[in-house]
């Protein structure tokens, strides 16, 4: 016991490192953390596209200086977590030290890096599902009631995170209702750990209630712009990759779970993968949304492969499902994390290509991976604002206006400026209006695709107009954006903010 904790323990410690090291410096962090971040300065019970847990973690990570390190820190540190709930169900099952070697293995070197690399809901969310499902495990290994009030917080909590908890839920009725494990529906315990559930996630519901469900429109808008361009087949490509090294030992859990005496009790597990699948497939989700159907199997396969394969001859097949996670992520390494300068992928386009990994939301090929291009160039834009804020003589009545969340948030992050608070009308920051200062004068930061490069619209209403700056980064997302400084407002600059609000809000409540 003494060997496998301290094995276990090297495990999750090397997890956090090597999130650090699979990360080029050339790289700033990516769009949406900056979001996040920004949401510390807003509590609320709810945001337009996340629920409230991100703002609590981005809250201590201020409170522990706010650096990039505690930015990478939390998410390593909860995909290490996962992959601990990982290990205790290879133990919960009766798996020793060569199953929770192969299962701790099989997480480790898997897309769960990636996953783990950025500040997003996504980690806590594949967290959540994994406990989930392993204290069902517990449930039906020890008939213990407690665990359907551990149950109701795991879903309430991962509800807070991700609203994607939902679907893992949705998979998990039709499948306890196929097998004998139907039986749990007439246990009054689990409608007591329904209500806890309920109760957590009430406020951020009241909030969504007061907001026009402000979540409806995300999806909506998120399927009319992104999740068409989704496929059947590159979904289930995916699928096959999250866990290439270990799809072997995916494939053995699924045959366990519907074969195996031993794991009869767990049947439920094996269609609940199923049916999940066929829901995420059915509403064109995006591949990672299924993510966390996973880790759980690595968990039933290695200990299946640890209690059934007992012949010489399989001892071979036994080390080699060992050693094949790295070897299998080894020569990838370089594609799927932003492990290379930005110049090195341009420069081996075709070995990105060939990965699927240059294909952004628009179903469009471009010159990095999305991710990759969208931690490029923040620093910079921030530097130039800054630059150019520093030259505002009336600053207590200068707004700053970005054109979408991205760069309002890499402002507000890496400016040196105390009282520099860039806003926008893009997102959450809509909400996050400041309308309690005069303002008569401006700085409108640009995407490249600025419909009004001349400001056509804003030099009648400014006694002067003109552009000041750009930051110009090809290989970014945003590959161009524009500074522009407005001084002498003509008209009530806060009456024409209000209303923009207004309009934006309305979008919500009524699409």
């Amino acid at each position: 016991m003494k060997k496998e904790n301290i094995w276990i323990g090297a495990l999750l410690i090397g997890k956090i490192l090597l999130q650090f090291l699979l990360v080029n410096p050339a790289y700033d962090l990516q769009r949406d953390e900056y979001l996040h971040l920004d949401q510390a300065f807003h509590p609320a019970w709810g945001y337009l596209s996340v629920p409230p847990m991100t703002s609590w973690i981005s809250n201590l990570i201020f409170l522990l200086g706010g650096g990039e390190f505690w930015v990478r820190f939390f998410p390593a540190l909860v995909g290490s977590i996962t992959i601990l709930v990982i290990l205790k169900t290879v133990r919960a099952l009766g798996g020793g030290f060569y199953a929770l070697a192969l299962a701790g293995t099989g997480a480790l070197f898997s897309t769960m890096l990636r996953l783990n690399m950025l500040f997003q809901p996504n980690a806590i969310d594949v967290l959540a599902w994994t406990t989930l499902f392993y204290l069902l495990v517990q449930y039906f290994k020890t008939k213990n009631r407690v665990y359907f009030y551990y149950l109701g917080i795991c879903v309430g909590l991962g509800f807070l995170n991700k609203y994607n908890i939902a679907f893992a839920v949705l998979g998990l009725l039709p499948a306890l209702l196929v097998t004998k494990s139907r039986e749990i529906f007439l246990s009054r315990h689990l409608y007591g750990g329904m209500l806890i559930a309920l109760l957590i996630i009430s406020p951020n519901l009241l909030w969504q209630y007061k907001e026009g469900w402000p979540v409806i429109h995300h999806m909506q808008d998120l399927s009319a712009t992104q999740l068409v361009n989704n496929n059947v087949g590159s979904f289930l490509k995916s699928q096959a990759l999250f866990f290439l090294g270990s799809l072997p030992v995916l494939v053995l859990a699924l045959y366990a779970l519907l074969f195996e005496k031993r794991f009869s009790k767990y049947r439920f597990l094996f269609w609940s993968t199923i049916f999940t699948l066929l829901f995420f497939i059915y509403f064109k989700a995006k591949d990672y949304y299924a993510f966390g159907i996973y880790p759980i199997l690595l968990g039933f396969g290695s200990v299946y492969v640890e209690k059934a394969w007992t012949k010489k001859w399989q001892m071979a097949l036994k080390a080699a499902l060992l050693v094949l996670p790295p070897l299998s992520l080894y020569p990838v390494k370089d594609v799927i994390f932003p492990v290379r300068s930005p110049q090195y992928v341009l420069e081996n386009a075709e070995q990105f290509k060939s990965f699927g990994m240059l294909r952004w939301e628009d179903g469009k090929d471009h010159h990095l991976p999305q991710d990759f291009a969208d931690m490029l160039g923040w620093k910079e834009l921030a530097i130039l604002v800054d630059s150019v804020y520093a030259n505002v003589e009336d600053k207590a009545h200068t707004i700053l206006l970005a054109d979408n969340y991205g760069q309002a948030g890499a402002i507000n992050y890496y400016s040196k400026f105390e009282d520099l608070r860039c806003q926008s009308f893009n997102a959450d920051y809509v909400n996050w209006m400041d309308t309690s200062t005069t303002y008569v004068n401006a700085i409108l930061i640009k995407e490249e695709d600025d419909e009004d490069p001349e400001r056509l619209v804003e030099k009648p209403l400014f006694d002067t107009v003109y552009l000041v700056a750009k930051r110009i980064q090809p290989l970014a997302r945003e590959a161009e954006i524009s500074i522009y400084v407005l001084k002498g407002a003509k008209v009530d600059v806060n009456q024409r903010i209000i209303s923009e609000m207004e309009a934006e809000k309305n979008k919500f409540r009524n699409e």
